[in-house]
């Protein structure tokens, strides 16, 4: 029975789990080695109630198919750890990531359980990295761990940890990280106990009970306001997989049925061949979706997994979405990242006035491996960032992460540990797509290396923009580029590649996609226009062609000229598109 438990205490715990959480985060960037879980907070933490579900956190749903393998196997101070995507129904969505999960006991009472996940650099597989552009199977991508007890009652299970290290080219960075994910869960435990002691245990399990159903009334009401009894659709596509297919299509329809939120992904292309393939979990796909109608409509709602029974998934087996074994995954973010520009598309057309364009569209990857002058081997992994779209608020944002906590590797960092020089860093001109509020650019990053060495990529939107909506333009795409030391011609490179091989001297320019506008880019403010232009962000002839702003070479607006110019090219084009897909090859309808 839940025991009443007033607002102000109620405000208390919710504030100090959520607390918790955050210095989970702390925790475990100051233990890590690795640049990618350091520096970039490639992490999810998540504390969870005796049940298994999300009370605070970022990624939920994992935890019950955990508990159902162990059932009363589970004691105080046992800790598990896996990788492996299909031994945990999806919620884990490739090899590379590494979850730890430890129940949470106060005096001896199961009161929930913590866990994070983490991107380790490497775990094994085909190519340094272990996440091959070419895969055709989940076999090529690394060692794959079910389930297992790193810790049982408290003691290190070494055979388990030994083996898992023997099986990446970086163990060092792996332990470090793996353990780092450990402090972090330990951490979270603590916290947890620390606030039965204040308030009472039966206090506190009555207090997440009823911040679940807190967030479940607030999105009741968001679905019965956002989502229409009819279904909307939306369409956007994926370039290729790696291996010479696509591009892809991902298809999502919309409705309501009473109060719950249908998601019915029926008509997204069947599994790729390469590794693109996205296996996710039922409950994640709830998660992400619960998620974004509270960013996108009222970011006060706390995130939990109270509002699971709101949503109904539809997932074709078989899809890009919901893959059969032993469908290769290593580089499923970009069919993740569409995953959430389907979102924006099919929520947007209901609220216009609260959606967002799309967006740079993966997660970029940039691996540097080989030996350095003293012979040892060195694995420099770095993510990187592009447009974020065009929203209500203002503008995108310029080089930014889709993960709000993620940041990017300082460059100090990279060439002080690795044989590398980072040439240039800067926002790519015309990548936003014009709009009422800008899209963000994408980044040009140059690097020069030191060493010889071999490289692998990995992006997205070269081929497909990324969209503009309500009367904003699409953005840029993203373009890869090597040149050889003594040569001044860049040579293009794939967006997908493995193990290509570098010469000291060699400049490697990774270019990443921009984003869509929002609104008529024809109403934007022309100071805006010109500041960007000053800033570097909008040539002068897409100021002029986009925006219909006239600008002198001595950066001074032709204020008569711009009025002429933006009235002649709002009759001419009438009113403007609710969505700008540009030219997509090899796709005849861009949306549906």
């Amino acid at each position: 029975m839940t025991k009443q438990v007033d607002p102000i205490t109620l405000d208390l715990i919710e504030n100090a789990l959520l607390n918790a959480r955050f210095e989970m985060d702390s925790v475990v960037v100051r233990v890590a080695l690795s640049p990618v879980i350091r520096e970039q907070h490639d992490e999810f933490p998540m504390i969870c109630n005796p049940d298994g579900q999300m009370v605070v956190g970022q990624f939920g749903s994992y935890i019950p198919a955990i508990v159902e393998q162990y059932k009363d196997n589970i004691h105080e101070d046992d800790i598990f750890v896996w990788n492996d995507p299909y031994a945990c129904k999806g919620s884990i969505s490739h090899n590379n990531d590494w979850c730890v999960m430890m129940p949470i006991f106060h005096e001896g009472v199961h009161v929930g359980f913590s866990s994070i996940f983490g991107h380790m650099v490497d775990v094994g597989g085909k190519v340094p990295g272990s996440m091959p552009a070419d895969a055709y199977s989940i076999w090529e991508e690394g060692l794959r761990v079910p389930p297992v007890k790193i810790y049982e009652k408290g003691k290190l299970n070494d055979a388990v940890l030994q083996i898992m290290l023997n099986n990446s080219r970086t163990p060092d960075m792996n332990r470090a990280d793996l353990m780092a994910l450990v402090a972090g869960c330990r951490t979270a435990a603590k916290r947890v106990r620390e606030i039965c002691d204040r308030f009472g245990r039966d206090t506190y399990l009555s207090a997440c009970d009823l911040l679940m159903d807190r967030t479940r009334e607030a999105m009741r009401v968001l679905i019965t306001n956002y989502i229409p009894e009819e279904p909307v659709t939306f369409t956007d596509y994926v370039d290729d997989d790696g291996v010479g297919n696509g591009p892809f299509k991902i298809h999502l329809s919309i409705y309501r049925r009473g109060d719950v939120a249908v998601i019915d992904w029926t008509g997204t292309d069947d599994q790729a061949e390469g590794p693109i393939n996205f296996h996710i979990h039922e409950g994640l796909c709830k998660l992400f979706f619960g998620v974004y109608m509270i960013m996108a409509f009222d970011p006060k709602i706390m995130f939990n997994e109270g509002f699971y029974d709101l949503f109904e998934i539809i997932l074709p087996e078989g899809s890009l979405l919901n893959p059969r074994f032993p469908a290769a995954l290593s580089n499923r973010l970009n069919t993740h990242t569409r995953f959430f520009d389907c979102q924006a598309g099919a929520l947007g057309q209901r609220a216009p006035h609260l959606s967002m364009a799309a967006g740079y569209g993966t997660s970029p990857h940039f691996i540097y491996t080989g030996k350095d002058k003293n012979g040892k081997y060195f694995q420099l992994m770095e993510l990187l960032f592009g447009g974020v779209p065009g929203r209500p608020r203002g503008d995108g944002l310029d080089g930014h992460a889709w993960w709000p906590l993620f940041s990017a590797t300082p460059i100090e960092y990279i060439e002080n540990y690795y044989p590398v020089l980072v040439e240039s860093y800067r926002p790519v001109r015309d990548a936003g797509g014009a709009g009422l509020h800008r899209g963000g650019a994408g980044i040009e990053k140059v690097y020069r290396v030191l060493e010889a060495g071999s490289i692998s990529i990995h992006d997205d939107r070269e081929v497909v923009p990324p969209w503009g909506i309500n009367g904003g333009l699409h953005g840029g795409t993203s373009s890869k580029w090597l040149v050889r030391a003594g040569s001044d011609e860049p040579e293009r490179i794939k967006s997908k590649l493995d193990n290509l091989k570098v010469e000291p001297g060699d400049k490697i320019i990774f270019i990443t996609a921009g984003s869509g506008g929002w609104g008529d880019p024809l109403d934007r403010p022309v100071e805006k226009v010109l500041r960007d232009v000053n800033d570097g962000l909008v040539s002068q002839e897409k100021a002029e062609a986009d925006y219909g702003v006239v600008i002198s070479d001595d950066m001074v607006i032709d204020t008569a000229a711009t009025t002429a110019l933006r009235a002649q090219m709002k009759t001419t084009r009438g009113e403007p598109a609710p969505f700008d897909f540009g030219f997509i090859p090899g796709v005849h309808q861009a949306a549906e």
